[in-house]
């Protein structure tokens, strides 16, 4: 084949696949609207059903009081779950590509004080079927313990696997995960760039499925989030709740947003990313929730973020309710952090937005259920139906419904991916009734601290 042939047929192909990638950006524009019109639906209904409570609590209180309790504690929440819900039903098939030839890979590790957990981590890096080169960086951030000596003990076994080989990159004293990533990207020398915590493990065939949905997606797309589990579910009762919000909740919003090019966290724990556009974003930055700050200026500059969802790997979870505290406080801060620096996001139209939008609400929803909500379910219980009436458990068929939906989803993903995962039906009935009766008291904690200047930390 001739250079002017082959440069006929690239061109060919090419406009196939911006061909075929705009018809998948009008399928998710239907998906959207048909999505938004059932929430909207919903919410009118609600709106309807609600009137008389509406009434009562605005003669008890103030017309604006009551009418600000009430959308954030059914109208918003419904219009989100019936949203979800909805986008569920209608998500369409992942695709996957395999590339004609396997792109190498860097993976960048920060390790501060890991020494537990750093050596299984890096034995399932080891075992990873990837038929690619793979560089792997272990960036230890001034590490008081054995991070280093557990590292250390696992270069012979790199050593001897051809297409994978492993740094060990000290710090002299503790930096901050932002800085000792963006030393790791400057040493990176591949375009294709994998960040995953130093206590999570790698099934081995998810870095496979990154590369393949990051094949698949159109050339706007810099990153890909994987799919996170709990793999130490049964060292306590809050790792058995947090195992249903990793296999729920999060999975849930996590396909929700990629099925719109928009998912709002390329988690740190595991995700893919593209080196020039990290570069072109100025890496992470110095903030508590590096990730989504980072996730979200790649958004600003209107590049697409993806989800795998049957790329796997497992996190330690916090396994006690003080560090699961510490987590989803970091959590709400870094939420508060990406929306101060990246509100322009707000006014820019795209499907994607609106999911923006969906967070800037959770701080209103989180304050109203923790200062409004929470004491009128004490009242309800005493049979004063002030705050918390019958209209709230409209909301509940709809938790009800996406919670059956995703669960059929990612037990369909597991088997297919001949994955196995024991599930607690204790930690299930406190994920669906506890958990987040706590976890908003939580977050509001985590506004306050951010608003007020608390310190910051990554570890």
């Amino acid at each position: 084949m001739s250079g002017s042939q082959a440069s006929k047929l690239l061109t060919r192909n090419a406009a196939g696949d911006r061909a075929a990638w705009d018809r998948r950006d009008r399928h998710a524009q239907r998906r959207f609207a048909t999505s938004v019109f059932f929430a909207l639906a919903w919410v009118l209904v609600s709106i309807w059903l609600s009137l008389p409570w509406l009434s009562d609590l605005a003669n008890l209180s103030h017309p604006l009081v009551a009418l600000f309790v009430l959308a954030f504690v059914a109208y918003v929440p419904g219009f989100m779950n019936a949203f979800l819900l909805a986008s569920l039903v209608l998500r369409p098939d992942p695709l996957r590509q395999t590339p004609q030839t396997w792109p190498s890979v860097s993976i960048l590790i920060a390790a501060y004080n890991e020494e537990k957990l750093i050596g299984e981590t890096l034995r399932s890096i080891s075992e990873l079927n990837y038929p690619g080169v793979l560089e792997i960086l272990v960036m230890d951030d001034g590490s008081r313990d054995r991070t280093a000596e557990e590292v250390r003990a696992y270069e012979p076994v790199f050593a001897e696997l051809p297409d994978k080989t492993l740094r060990l990159v000290r710090e002299k004293r503790n930096r901050g995960k932002a800085r000792v990533l963006n030393h790791g990207l400057e040493l990176s020398t591949h375009e294709l760039v994998v960040t995953i915590d130093a206590d999570t493990l790698l099934e081995k065939g998810c870095l496979i499925s990154l590369v393949e949905h990051l094949a698949a997606s159109p050339p706007e797309t810099k990153a890909i989030a994987g799919a996170v589990f709990v793999g130490n579910q049964d060292e306590s009762w809050i790792t058995r709740v947090q195992q249903w919000d990793y296999f729920h909740g999060i999975a849930a919003v996590k396909r929700m947003q990629g099925m719109y090019n928009g998912t709002l966290v390329a988690q740190g724990a595991f995700s893919i990313y593209r080196k020039s556009a990290l570069l072109e974003a100025g890496g992470w930055p110095d903030t508590v929730g590096e990730d989504i700050v980072l996730t979200w200026s790649l958004l600003r500059r209107d590049y697409k973020v993806g989800h795998a969802e049957d790329a796997i790997a497992w996190t330690h979870a916090p396994s006690t309710f003080g560090e699961l505290a510490n987590q989803r406080k970091r959590w709400a801060r870094g939420m508060i952090e990406a929306l101060a620096i990246h509100k322009g996001l707000l006014k820019m139209p795209r499907l994607r937005t609106m999911f923006i939008w969906w967070n800037l609400l959770f701080v209103s929803i989180d304050f109203t259920f923790t200062f409004a909500f929470l004491p009128g379910l004490i009242l309800a219980f005493l049979g004063i139906f002030w705050l918390a009436g019958p209209i709230t458990l409209l909301v509940l068929p709809l938790a009800a419904l996406w919670n059956i939906v995703i669960y059929r989803i990612q037990t369909r993903m597991l088997k297919r991916n001949d994955i196995e995962m024991e599930k607690s039906l204790s930690g299930f009935l406190l994920y669906a009734f506890i958990y987040p009766l706590l976890m908003q008291p939580v977050s509001v904690w985590g506004y306050f601290a951010e608003l007020t200047g608390g310190r910051k930390q990554w570890n």
